[in-house]
């Protein structure tokens, strides 16, 4: 088995968060007193681990009251359909609900790339091994998930452990989001911002790659909104956390430029 598909890759990355996943995609557990929820819900493949790690703690997928997803990507959706069944209440962006509805692969459809992806993998051919990952760990064999709730614009999400903050931040999809709890100090920025970009083998604050991305002006406009949040700890869709805060990660990920 390969490192970055080991069952356990959980950390600690701030006090009541664990980053789950693997070297390639994060999702998060969040245990709030009012109840336990998770940021993004990664591949199909990672469903085991997270019953193993709730297990730890003599908890189950029944005990996960909420998912919020920064948008509808399927490497970020995979367990949806498995958390819905267990009890958990589903919450994305409206405009990226459809995605959802229509199943993983529509999201070509709804949020199409603005580049090919065949001059990224020209240039970089081990950039391939995100998409087979994604492969083996069945983000295409997502189902269609319909009764979830939505929300439009900036919204505090007052019926979800921890009365979160939704912000708005479009671009990479249309429906894309940022969760902000203040009170735990972390900003979830899922894919409107990353520290780590497979498709240039970049590391550090950066946008996602327009091989990857449905409108970059609006993702580049993002950043703007993105800086003036306050300050905490910034906890994205794919990389490590980044400690300098909103402000930071958005100057060094406009001189990172777009690719």
């Amino acid at each position: 088995m390969s490192r970055r598909t080991q069952p356990d890759r959980s950390q600690q990355v701030a006090p009541s968060v664990e980053r789950l996943g693997d070297d390639m995609v994060n999702f998060y557990l969040v245990d709030h007193p009012d109840g336990l929820l998770l940021v993004d819900a990664g591949l199909p493949g990672h469903l085991g681990q997270l019953q193993e790690h709730l297990t730890l703690s003599g908890r189950s997928l029944r005990d996960i009251r909420a998912v919020l997803l920064t948008h509808g990507h399927l490497d970020h959706t995979g367990l949806v359909t498995a958390l819905q069944r267990a009890g958990a209440e589903i919450w994305i962006h409206e405009s990226d609900a459809a995605i959802l509805a229509d199943g993983p692969r529509s999201a070509m459809r709804h949020a199409k790339p603005e580049r090919s992806m065949l001059p990224y993998l020209l240039r970089r051919p081990a950039a391939l091994g995100g998409p087979l990952h994604i492969a083996r760990m069945g983000g295409f064999s997502g189902k269609p998930v319909r009764d979830v709730h939505t929300f439009r614009g900036d919204q505090r999400l007052d019926e979800v452990p921890g009365q979160p903050q939704a912000i708005a931040l479009p671009g990479h999809t249309q429906g894309t989001v940022a969760y902000h709890f203040p009170a735990l100090g972390v900003l979830f920025t899922g894919d409107a911002l990353v520290t780590r970009e497979d498709l240039i083998g970049h590391t550090g604050p950066s946008l996602v790659s327009r091989g990857f991305t449905h409108d970059s002006a609006a993702a580049l406009a993002s950043l703007d909104k993105l800086a003036e949040l306050p300050m905490a700890l910034l906890l994205p869709g794919h990389g490590g956390a980044f400690a300098g805060g909103p402000h930071v990660a958005a100057t060094q990920a406009r001189h990172a430029g777009q690719h």
